[in-house]
C-alpha cells in the first residue's frame, strides 16, 4: 500500500491560494493547515480585547486587527493568523496590505485543539519577530491571562493574571488592558 506524497507549497503559492479562498489557512513549512471555527467565548474574548486597543490607538500611529490580518512570522515560512495582533507604524509584506510583518502584541485565546501550538512551536516562531514585544496567551474556560514580555536583554519574561482588578501593561505600545474588561460577557461554569 502507497501513501500519497504531500506536495511542497512555496509561500508566493501559498498567499496566491489563501488570497483566492473563502476559508482561512495557516501556512508552515510548505504545507497548509485549515483553521477551525471559534465558540462563543473565543470570539467574545478575541472582540473584547480588539475593542481596548482600538480606543487606545485612535490617535496613534498604532493599530489592532482581529483574526483576519495575516502575520508573516519569517522566511522560512510560518504565516499565522493571530486572534488579536497590533503594530505600530505597520508594515506588510506587499501592497496588497493583508500580511503583517511587523507586529508589535500578539494575543491567542487558546482552545483545547490549539493550546499546545500556541505555546509551543508557534510562541518559538513568534519570538524571531524582533518587533514583536508582548506574547499574551487567555483563557477561554476560566479567568487566566499570561502574559510574555520581552526584555531588553532579549529573556522573555512571564506574568499571570488571575483576577479581574488586575491590568496588563504594554509598555512599548504605551496602553493596558484590565483583565475584568478581556472577560467582560463571558461567564464560567463554576460546576466541578
Amino acid at each position: 500500500m502507497s501513501t500519497a506524497e504531500k506536495r511542497f507549497i512555496s509561500s508566493d503559492e501559498y498567499l496566491t491560494i489563501e488570497r483566492a479562498s473563502e476559508f482561512r489557512h495557516e501556512y508552515y513549512n510548505g504545507e497548509m493547515f485549515a483553521m477551525s471555527g471559534a465558540t462563543r467565548a473565543h470570539n467574545v474574548i478575541a472582540g473584547n480585547i480588539f475593542r481596548r486597543f482600538l480606543d487606545q490607538f485612535e490617535n496613534r500611529d498604532c493599530e489592532a486587527y482581529m483574526a483576519d490580518m495575516r502575520v508573516k512570522v519569517d522566511r522560512k515560512g510560518l504565516y499565522t493568523y493571530p486572534d488579536v495582533v497590533t503594530a505600530c507604524a505597520p508594515g506588510f509584506e506587499d501592497d496588497e496590505l493583508d500580511t503583517l510583518i511587523n507586529p508589535r502584541v500578539i494575543v491567542e485565546v487558546l482552545s483545547k485543539s490549539t493550546e499546545g501550538y500556541d505555546r509551543g512551536t508557534k510562541f518559538e516562531m513568534y519570538r524571531r519577530l524582533p518587533s514583536l514585544q508582548d506574547y499574551v496567551l487567555v483563557s477561554q474556560d476560566k479567568m487566566h491571562v499570561e502574559h510574555f514580555q520581552r526584555q531588553p536583554d532579549g529573556r522573555w519574561i512571564l506574568e499571570e493574571f488571575d483576577s479581574p482588578e488586575r491590568t496588563l501593561a504594554f509598555e512599548t505600545s504605551n496602553c493596558i488592558l484590565n483583565v475584568a474588561d478581556v472577560y467582560t460577557k463571558v461567564s464560567f461554569d463554576t460546576e466541578s
